[in-house]
């Protein structure tokens, strides 16, 4: 034996040193060509590293080699994984920023409020915008952080580099879009009526301007449609084009189609003086129709209240929900009166033991016409003030100048008359009657002052005190003159002075006389002279049958035209001139009807009074026959009458 120590592997090569060697060698290339092939991989490692990596292998232990070669593996099929994943979910990206265009309607988060407008967070790689006013309703934004929004892309890039959205766009579309399928299936809308527009009416459907004509409102014609303005309604689409904006609607189809079904049933159910339910259809200036089912009936205004309605909008509004009598129907014509105020009590049945003629009450003046003023005593009930009854002493021109509507008025029942359903009131009778105590102010013969008020054919009428005129007929003028109208002597409102002649103070008149202010000459006259005497006298004016002569004290007398001259005298002026003074013997004094009969051609002769009696008989004593005086006073007269 050897005492030599062996060396390890004693110098030889065995087996297992050989497959450790190949081991070694091929786990060393093994090594050696991973660095290089993760070099390769990854740019960043130097080739310093590379030969650093393989030395390292070299001198690792066979076991340790083979360990680090199968982690080496496992990492770089893990990197290669991550940057597959990387690229697959930055093609993914890119692919959902892509699918974003302008102009389309994509659901949205808002995240904020900023001074730009409101963030919306919508997918994309920023946020959009939206203009605060397509979010403000009365002056305060309608949404918060975290609502969900439709908007519509308008514009993907801006220099500020935001997208520009818009919520109104959004819900135009969205509206448009249900527009056309409503219109392709033929299932109604629900619109707002906004205005009355020539042709029908305009109808907003989520921002969308629709026209629904006057001939598609209803199924009977109305007349008044701004009764729909502001009212919810659903209608079928029987028009449209979107790229025109132009969308036509109507309302009748819908109605038409909720009657076919029940129009007949009411038919069979309806009877007069049954009391039935319906809703408001329509409101017009003469009445309501109401929906009783597939068949409209009329309400009319008189038949709405007891009292007094202008409009039936006082009462009632298109929808409301009302119960009505049946007055009348025509089965045949399809036609059916309603009644409102009847299932009401009549506050006229006993119309008479609550106001009872004489009592004095209060109440509102309703209206107020040329001939007097309404009051409304109670609801349903009103009675007419007349204009006469107004007041004693104001001279009433129109109602108008002592009450209007809603003055609270003072009244007295006057009279009631239940059938006719009216109420006669008087505001004069609360108020002290100046008639009452005339007697104490005044006496028959009293010289009073007043003014002329009125002027007609027969005399003048004398404002005396407030409330009290008196009368003074044309022949209460003048003693002398003879007055066809007191125009020619007087004027209106004129003061004058005149003398009582008669009170009746129940009647209430006032009789005045100017002419009894002077003395009565007349009697002074008939006094003084006699049948006979000669008196002087002035030409006053022609006649057909002679002419009249002006004497002492105004009085008049008339010379016939027989008695102008001894001979025969055609006409009265070829003998006499106007204003020619000249003797005339008095034939005849009339006291009662207060006629002078003068002749000139007698005052000629010296005849006794005797003889001029007779002779003034024969010619008819000088005075005008009566149809001569009714011929003057007619303003006419024949040349037959002239001559006689």
């Amino acid at each position: 034996m050897s005492t030599e120590e062996p060396k390890p592997n004693g110098g030889q090569v065995t087996t297992d040193q050989s497959i450790g060697d190949a081991t070694n060698t091929n786990a060393s290339h093994a090594n050696t060509a991973a660095a290089e092939q993760h070099a390769a991989a990854s740019p960043a490692t130097t080739s310093s590293q590379a030969q650093h990596s393989a030395a390292s292998a070299t001198a690792t232990s066979p076991t340790a080699a083979v360990a680090r070669m199968n982690d080496d593996d496992d990492e770089d099929d893990s990197r290669a994984r991550g940057d597959m994943d990387f690229g697959a979910m930055l093609d993914q990206f890119e692919q959902e920023q892509a699918g974003f265009q302008e102009g389309e309607v994509v659901k949205g988060r808002v995240i904020g409020v900023s001074e730009r407008g409101v963030v919306i967070d919508f997918g994309y790689k920023s946020e959009g915008i939206v203009d605060p006013a397509e979010f403000t309703e009365n002056g305060e934004l309608s949404v918060k952080r975290g609502d969900e929004v439709d908007v519509l892309i308008k514009r993907m890039e801006t220099n500020e580099g935001f997208p520009v959205l818009s919520r109104a766009d959004a819900v135009r579309m969205k509206a448009w879009d249900e527009l056309e399928k409503a219109f392709n299936e033929g299932t109604p809308v629900t619109g707002r009526v906004m205005d009355r527009i020539k042709g029908g009416l305009r109808v907003d459907i989520e921002g969308i301007a629709a026209f629904l004509p006057g001939s598609q409102v209803d199924v009977r014609p109305i007349r008044n449609l701004d009764s729909l303005r502001n009212q919810e309604i659903e209608a079928l689409v029987i028009k449209l084009n979107r790229k025109r904006s132009n969308v036509v609607l109507s309302r009748k189809a819908i109605l038409e189609q909720q009657n076919e079904g029940k129009k007949g049933q009411t038919l069979n159910n309806i009877e007069e003086d049954i009391i039935v339910e319906g809703q408001i259809k329509n409101l017009t200036d003469y009445g309501a129709f109401v929906d009783l089912g597939g068949i409209d009936g009329l309400l009319h205004v008189t038949d709405m209240s007891w009292g007094r309605l202008q409009n039936p909008g006082e009462l009632f509004k298109v929808g409301d929900t009302v119960q009505v009598k049946v007055l009348k129907f025509d089965r045949e014509r399809e036609r059916v009166s309603l009644g409102y105020k009847q299932l009401l009590p009549d506050p006229w049945s006993s119309i008479e033991e609550r106001f009872p003629i004489g009592k004095r009450l209060s109440g509102n003046v309703a209206s107020v016409a040329d001939y007097g003023a309404f009051i409304e005593l109670e609801p349903g009930v009103e009675g007419l003030v007349h204009v006469s009854e107004m007041s004693w002493s104001k001279r009433v021109k129109h109602p108008s100048k002592l009450v209007n509507p809603g003055d609270v008025a003072e009244v007295e029942v006057l009279s009631v008359d239940p059938k006719a359903r009216r109420i006669s009131l008087g505001m004069k009778q609360v108020q002290s009657n100046p008639w009452q105590t005339l007697h104490e102010r005044y006496q028959i013969g009293s010289r009073v002052q007043g003014r002329v008020r009125n002027l007609t054919d027969f005399g003048a009428f004398i404002e005396v005190e407030d409330g009290v005129d008196g009368l003074v007929h044309v022949s209460d003028i003048s003693w002398t003159k003879r007055i066809k109208h007191p125009g020619e002597i007087l004027k209106k409102g004129q003061d004058i002075e005149a003398i009582i002649t008669s009170i009746d103070a129940d009647n209430r008149r006032l009789s005045l006389s100017i002419k009894d202010l002077e003395p009565n000459s007349w009697d002074r006259f008939v006094a003084a002279h006699h049948p006979g005497d000669i008196v002087r006298g002035k030409i006053a004016r022609f006649v057909g049958f002679g002419v009249f002569v002006e004497l002492d004290d105004g009085l008049e007398g008339l010379c016939h035209i027989s008695e102008l001259a001894d001979d025969r005298v055609e006409k009265p002026e070829d003998v006499v001139q106007l204003g020619q003074e000249m003797d005339f013997r008095i034939l005849r004094i009339d006291a009662d009807g207060k006629r002078i009969g003068l002749s000139a051609r007698a005052a000629k002769h010296d005849e006794p009074v005797a003889d001029t009696k007779a002779y003034s008989s024969e010619v008819g004593s000088g005075m005008a026959s009566l149809g001569e005086l009714a011929d003057f006073f007619g303003g006419s007269g024949s040349s037959d009458d002239r001559e006689r």
